[in-house]
């Protein structure tokens, strides 16, 4: 099954690296393929300090943590999603969060689902009939 995680997953993966998040995610044993935009990266540089606090690991851990967390998800580059997909995704996302037109268009694009955290965006989603979209206790249930 393919999953695209967005980034309060990922935030949350790094902040508790020894989490239940993180089992989900680095586990060799796995059924689930992880995809996210090539732009989290920037992201997460974007809210390094936050993510330091948060995490309470140094920088050298937080690097290590980050390292092992993305040899498990694939980064993509948006530029090959075509314009079609992102206006679909522009359509889903305008009155929830614009901020997460990417995810959706990378979901739809390869007709992944949307591991998300948000609770606006899931049930935004779910009530537009935009179903590929799961949360991690129906994550769990799956494993």
């Amino acid at each position: 099954m393919k999953i695209v995680v967005d980034t309060n997953i990922v935030f949350s993966v790094l902040a508790t690296s020894n989490g239940t998040l993180a089992e989900l995610i680095i586990s060799p044993f796995s059924q689930f393929r992880f995809y996210t935009p090539e732009y989290l990266l920037e992201e997460l540089d974007k809210h390094y300090n936050k993510l330091i606090k948060a995490s309470k690991l140094t920088d050298i851990e937080l690097y290590k943590a980050k390292n092992k967390l993305f040899k498990y998800i694939h980064l993509i580059s948006l530029e090959i999603i075509p314009a079609e997909i992102w206006q679909q995704a522009e359509e889903l996302t305008s009155d929830i969060d614009f901020d997460d037109v990417t995810f959706v268009a990378l979901s739809i694009y390869l007709d992944a689902y949307l591991w998300t955290g948000d609770k606006i965006l899931y049930n935004g989603l779910k009530n537009k009939g935009f179903y590929k979209v799961i949360s991690t206790s129906e994550l769990k249930e799956i494993c």
